[in-house]
């Protein structure tokens, strides 16, 4: 697993890209459901595209700890 330089632009461009919305609506802070209007397919649909783009597993008690966009990049800093 290789983690990029910058983990929030790679998401940022991931979830933008995923949930069709724009790269600069997506901060550290936005809520994922409530900002981006993300359903839960939306958000399992996005993760498995982040653990196939890095190569990981994301534990599900993990999962139902992101609410924001900046867990997420916590998380995969953390690895």
């Amino acid at each position: 697993m290789k983690m990029p330089k910058n983990v929030f632009e790679e998401v940022q461009k991931i979830m933008a890209k995923q949930l069709r919305v724009s790269a600069d609506k997506i901060q550290m802070d936005t809520q994922i459901k409530r900002d981006l209007n993300a359903d839960s397919l939306d958000i399992l649909q996005l993760l498995l595209r982040i653990e196939d783009d890095y190569d990981i597993q994301i534990p599900e008690e993990e999962l139902a700890t992101f609410t924001t966009v900046g867990d997420v990049v916590k998380f995969l800093e953390s690895l």
